[in-house]
């Protein structure tokens, strides 16, 4: 049966009245974002529309929207009314960071003599996945007022616990950075790439960190030249610095450094382990952001022993280096 012109205009018009009467949630959901963005991921700070072009992906949420091109206001009537329900959270950097007066004890106690870690500011740990389940919270007002955290080592391993750390870390408040341990028996270039795959890109973060050292347990025995160790490192380094858009530290140990470090990357700020002296005298004129001055802890919220370390500076100058320090400013804080 024919149906006159008027008729037809009517059902037309029906139809697109039961259409709208659809909540405006089944219409449009935009997916809560995670609270830890990456710089290499680009966010709108609020929504923007376009008069024409494609669809937006569906992984934005805004499909559904934008799904009628020629009807402009209803679909930005509806992206702002979403996004002003449910705000996308990003991740900020922090300059003003409560310090937490350090309250570890520890299974081995040294005397340092005149230059105690205790007349330090700022305290720090850095663990991996032998410490096991870690209270961070608990940690964090022992004393703990950054972490770093173990990631990755050679080309295809990843720390079991890193994710849980790195996360459990943050929520707690406290400044996190991640760590490769250095495999002597893989390409530089291939290291890089697997710490860059598995550990994010994100504001506020601590430095990567390269663990140099010879290990005995290892099985890669390994002991290439000075020449060459320096030139692995430098690749490393590099791609980790364009990468990251930060200086990687050196963290390294009192033979190691003897072997090949004595002098090279000036530039570089450095981590020393130096469990029974003051850096000054395991390491004779080396300038120094971190001493790791114990690896037998006790805090509460660990289970069993954990590495302990210092910024050297006091809070200001603690502060500044979170803050966005420059790189020679990395390097005059441990003047």
């Amino acid at each position: 049966m024919r149906l006159s012109r008027f008729a037809v205009l009517l059902l037309s018009s029906l139809a697109a009245a039961a259409c709208s009467s659809t909540p405006g949630t089944d219409v449009l959901q935009i997916p809560g974002t995670s609270s830890e963005t990456t710089s290499s991921v680009k966010r709108p700070s609020k929504a923007v529309a376009a008069a024409s072009g494609p669809v937006a992906p569906a992984g934005d949420g805004l499909a559904s929207a934008l799904a009628d091109p020629e009807d402009h206001a209803a679909p930005v009537a509806a992206i702002e009314q979403a996004m002003a329900a449910k705000p996308r959270q990003i991740t900020r950097t922090s300059v003003r960071h409560t310090v937490y007066g350090a309250s570890f004890r520890d299974a081995k106690p040294i005397n340092f003599g005149k230059v105690s870690p205790r007349q330090y500011a700022v305290h720090g740990v850095d663990v991996s996945r032998w410490q096991g389940a870690i209270d961070w919270a608990k940690l964090r007002t022992q004393g703990a007022n950054f972490a770093y955290i173990k990631a990755t080592d050679g080309g295809d391993h990843l720390d079991p616990m890193f994710k849980e750390n790195w996360r459990g870390a943050h929520a707690a408040g406290l400044k996190r950075g991640a760590y490769h341990f250095f495999y002597w028996c893989r390409a530089a270039a291939d290291q890089a790439a697997w710490f860059i795959r598995n550990v994010p890109k994100v504001e506020g973060a601590l430095p990567p960190v390269i663990d140099v050292e010879w290990n005995h347990l290892s099985n890669c025995k390994k002991r290439p030249s000075r020449e060459v160790v320096l030139e692995k490192m430098r690749v490393f380094m590099d791609r980790l610095e364009k990468h990251y858009g930060q200086r990687p530290v050196i963290y390294t140990a009192p033979d190691f450094y003897r072997d090949n470090l004595q002098g090279a990357f000036p530039d570089h700020p450095f981590w020393l382990r130096s469990v029974a002296a003051h850096p000054s005298k395991t390491y004779p004129g080396r300038k120094w952001v971190f001493w790791q001055y114990s690896g037998s802890g006790l805090s509460h919220g660990v289970k069993g022993k954990i590495d302990l370390n210092v910024f050297n500076g006091d809070e200001d100058s603690w502060r500044r280096w979170l803050g966005g320090a420059t790189r020679a400013e990395m390097v005059a804080a441990a003047e």
